[in-house]
């Protein structure tokens, strides 16, 4: 039995133009990203989903909300799903660290997990709740197709936690998560496999 969990970061925020680190903070989608949404409700519609999952913060229920209208699935809110508090980052560029405090964003740099930014979450600590939804939700859904919609940080914390991979290069590993994009992993047996990573769900969408 296989069960197909299919991470989905949500749609544009208001903070995407600016490149700022939302993290923990509850950020409302932009008129684009609310287009993305429904553009990955239109795939959902014909993806035969049997469950829809998301993080609490805002930006990530109001994209799962319009999939779960166009499949007639409810959103399983998980607290467990929500983006990694990066601290004294929140809110910031790049530009901006570099100018408060250029050692914490150079050593963050280096190893993100180690050196996470001061007053934020621990990313080991957060990857292992991930890994928690993940144990559960195979034990709830042994197969099927699972939406799940959450963070950047937070997909690609659990990408590594479940293939195996060195935390501390989750973002050489995976640089980059499209909004809306697809990003299936398949447990098989409880032996995961990435099937998918930063697919479309429409032409040119990545661009």
């Amino acid at each position: 039995m296989s069960l197909h969990v299919i991470f989905v970061r949500h749609g544009e925020t208001l903070w995407h133009a600016e490149n700022r680190y939302a993290g923990s903070t509850d950020i409302a989608l932009t008129e684009r990203g609310h287009a993305q949404s429904r553009a990955l409700a239109d795939w959902a519609e014909q993806a035969d989903l049997t469950a829809i999952f998301a993080s609490p913060l805002t930006r990530s229920q109001e994209t799962a909300r319009e999939s779960a209208v166009s499949t007639g699935l409810p959103v399983s809110v998980d607290e467990r799903l929500r983006e990694l508090d990066f601290g004294i980052a929140e809110g910031l560029t790049r530009a901006e660290m570099q100018q408060r405090f250029p050692d914490h964003l150079a050593a963050f740099k280096t190893d993100p997990v180690t050196n996470h930014f001061p007053k934020g979450e621990d990313p080991l600590a957060a990857s292992d709740r991930y890994l928690e939804f993940l144990t559960d939700l195979q034990a709830d859904h042994r197969e099927g197709r699972v939406l799940v919609v959450g963070h950047s940080t937070a997909i690609r914390l659990a990408l590594c936690r479940t293939l195996g991979l060195p935390l501390r290069q989750y973002r050489q590993t995976f640089p980059f998560l499209a909004n809306c994009a697809l990003n299936e992993l398949v447990l098989s047996d409880g032996v995961p496999s990435l099937l998918t990573l930063n697919r479309p769900v429409t032409p040119g969408a990545l661009k």
